[in-house]
């Protein structure tokens, strides 16, 4: 059987978008929407979010704790888990849950709910940034008589790098 080749390429909508990877803008957004809403980014929080930021891939709370452990003796799991919920709380960090790992939001100044798409070969994950896409789901709930409170989408596959390889 043959395997099947990439998928053709499409446009992405108006409203979808790319996002570099620049970790230490990403780290200062942060701090700038903190400042903003009085929220305090204390010095675990700060470092957490810039080895999740530093990450080209979601990372796992325990490969964190590690990291942490290497600079901060006494972390423990608590100290993780602490700091990753403020960050989900304030919508700085998407967590994805067919991998049980984060990943830094590239909006971090307004809470929105994303499609992402996952590699399977190599962890990879891509924020598609298109509103559209949880205004679907919301509209199709609503058929249903379904009042959506949260939403998350995790496609699976393999990247384009992947697919070449």
């Amino acid at each position: 059987m043959k395997k099947p080749g990439p998928a053709p390429a499409v446009a992405l909508p108006a409203d979808a978008h790319r996002h570099p990877h620049a970790p230490a803008l990403f780290v200062r957004a942060v701090e700038r929407v903190c400042g903003e809403r009085g929220l305090r980014l204390t010095t675990v929080r700060r470092r957490v979010l810039e080895l999740i930021a530093a990450e080209d891939k979601p990372v796992k709370a325990y490969d964190l704790l590690d990291s942490l452990r290497s600079e901060r003796h006494g972390a423990a799991p608590p100290t993780i888990y602490r700091a990753l919920d403020f960050l989900l709380e304030h919508g700085f960090i998407h967590r994805l849950a067919s991998i049980n790992a984060y990943t830094g939001c590239h909006h971090p100044e307004h809470a929105h709910a994303v499609p992402f798409f996952i590699c399977d070969s190599c962890d990879a994950a891509i924020e598609l940034c298109d509103g559209g896409v949880g205004e679907l789901l919301d509209a199709q709930a609503a058929t249903f008589g379904f009042l959506t409170q949260s939403q998350s989408l995790e496609v699976h596959g393999q990247c384009a790098r992947c697919q070449r390889t």
